[in-house]
């Protein structure tokens, strides 16, 4: 394997390539199986089934969902801006605060 074809890597394959065919065949194979083990399938389609049921309901819930997710992100974009500003203590410094603030280390002491 050279340099060029670790850094580029392989084209992609296209699944109506006949040299690529048999492959695709049997990924996609695998996956159907492994999805109906898995009861992805049958959450799939019972989750189509409610969805074209309750149209509306089912947008709701969905774009609820995602605007959620979208306001805790902005959330914790706020409270890590407004924190930027004030001076981080590192590990060792706030080891030391609380060995000093409980009395069990004495400043200036090598642990010797």
């Amino acid at each position: 394997m050279g340099w060029k074809r670790l850094i580029i890597g392989e084209p992609m394959p296209d699944k109506n390539d006949p040299k690529y065919r048999e492959r695709y065949e049997r990924e996609v194979e695998a996956g159907r199986k492994f999805a109906d083990k898995a009861g992805i399938s049958w959450g799939a389609m019972r989750l189509q089934e409610i969805g074209q049921a309750h149209k509306v309901a089912f947008l709701a819930v969905v774009f609820g969902f995602v605007t959620a997710c979208f306001l805790v992100n902005v959330y914790r974009l706020v409270t890590a801006y407004q924190q930027g500003g004030r001076q981080k203590a590192t590990a060792v410094e706030r080891v030391d605060s609380a060995l000093q603030s409980h009395g069990h280390y004495i400043k200036g002491n090598s642990g010797k």
